[in-house]
């Protein structure tokens, strides 16, 4: 059975939920993340589970010149030539690197106001083409979705059935304590030292699925240099038209070496020997093509928040590491803070939170991460050093002193604990099973 072959994805069981339904499907997400696979996968799930005829299951894909240039040229006919017998039943279009065809968002709203026994799923590497020039043609008409690289709950499922049973089970007290403020109690983690040895691997190389698949650690840094570069030539030369390739290489290593920093677009443009406009553009593409993300700064008076320079997160470790050729193991790195609060940012981002922040005052105390969920504010800080007793920082303390918080988490090394700061209840956990 084919499917066995493939990562098992978080993200399936929310695309087969909804699958009857009329609305497309655009899955968005970084270059090679997996998009070709779970289009293959909701195959396989409308073949075996929903038992529909393989011939109403319709896999397109415009890399492929031909399959553009006619579906470009003549869409509606394009279409029809796979329903034309077959008026009554039900047809899957799925429909591979979506943001190749020009014009897709009127072409793709014309199809679906036509053929109303069509579910169209499309995928993207650029958010800019997919919700942005397509997206504002399909309000109301579209399901977006986000596929990323591996979370390292993914990762730890490919990795060991043993540890996913733990993993599940911790990490839900974690996310339980989270949203709901369900207290737990860990006296014991017995198998914290396996879960730290499989987050510095995930935290050094990343969550790309073809990285993931080989043990071997040139092959791994060669995949990477492949992304790195198939990246670059593609989607920046092709898709957005970049014509200072070396300037823009320069800039992404340059926000590499700031990851969790404020960007000082001052100490950009003369780094790189480039403008702040030209700055500014080349942030938003990196932005769209989901190779980087921007954090704004949480305030009480939202007038003030865009006026804040944003800090800088890569969407991948491993990519990251790449630009900055270093693939040294943490405890020999200056910038392993960096690197885990980066991987926290991605495991926040992947588990759908709507609203990160951080925190900074005039005098400079900081929370790495709070999260706005409805009228609750949950901060977040990394710590990812050895302790043995739970202890935090004078700006940690700040903020709960300020805002006062029913809940907050310190992200560690393989501690786990708790402390009360007046109302607030503070929460230490190994930074993986957030």
């Amino acid at each position: 059975m084919r499917k066995s072959q493939y990562f098992q994805r978080s993200l399936l069981n929310k695309l087969t939920k909804w699958i009857d339904r009329k609305e497309i499907y655009a899955i968005k997400g970084p270059r090679q993340s997996g998009k070709t696979t779970i289009l293959k996968m909701l195959q396989d799930y409308l073949f075996e589970e929903k038992g529909i005829n393989p011939e109403n299951i319709i896999f397109l894909t415009l890399e492929d010149r031909e399959n553009l240039e006619k579906f470009s040229r003549n869409p509606k006919e394009f279409v029809r030539s796979f329903t034309v017998h077959k008026q009554n039943e039900r047809f899957y279009f799925l429909i591979d690197e979506f943001q190749y065809l020009p014009d897709g968002g009127q072409k793709l709203k014309l199809l679906y106001d036509i053929f109303e026994n069509i579910k169209f799923i499309i995928t993207g590497s650029s958010s800019l083409e997919l919700t942005g020039k397509t997206g504002k043609f399909l309000v109301g008409r579209m399901f977006s979705f986000y596929l990323y690289q591996l979370s390292f709950a993914e990762f730890i499922r490919v990795k060991s059935r043993q540890l996913d049973n733990v993993y599940k089970e911790k990490s839900k007290f974690v996310r339980d304590f989270i949203t709901e403020g369900k207290n737990f109690q860990i006296k014991e983690d017995i198998f914290g030292d396996n879960f730290q040895k499989y987050f510095e691997e995930y935290v050094l190389f990343g969550g790309y699925p073809e990285v993931i698949k080989t043990e071997d650690i040139e092959t791994k840094q060669v995949i990477l240099k492949n992304i790195y570069d198939t990246y670059v030539s593609r989607d920046i030369v092709e898709l957005l038209k970049i014509t200072d390739i070396t300037k823009f290489r320069t800039i992404l290593r340059l926000l590499a070496n700031r990851t969790g920093n404020l960007i000082n677009y001052n100490d950009l443009t003369a780094d790189s020997q480039s403008y702040f406009t030209q700055i500014k553009h080349y942030l938003s593409i990196l932005e769209e093509t989901f190779i980087i993300s921007l954090l704004r700064p949480f305030f009480t008076n939202k007038a003030t928040e865009l006026k804040k320079n944003p800090k800088i997160y890569f969407i991948d470790n491993g990519l990251r590491n790449y630009i900055l050729n270093n693939f040294n193991s943490l405890e020999v790195r200056p910038d392993a803070g960096s690197i885990v609060e980066n991987s926290a940012f991605i495991q926040l981002k992947m588990n759908q939170v709507d609203s990160i922040r951080y925190w900074r005052t005039l005098a400079k105390a900081e929370v790495d991460f709070v999260l706005e969920l409805g009228r609750e504010l949950v901060p977040i800080e990394v710590k990812y050093s050895l302790s043995k007793v739970p202890k935090i920082s004078r700006g940690f303390r700040n903020f709960l002193l300020q805002y006062q918080p029913e809940k907050a988490l310190v992200l560690t090394k393989n501690f786990w604990g708790e402390l009360k700061v007046n109302s607030s209840l503070v929460k230490f956990v190994p930074v993986w099973y957030l």
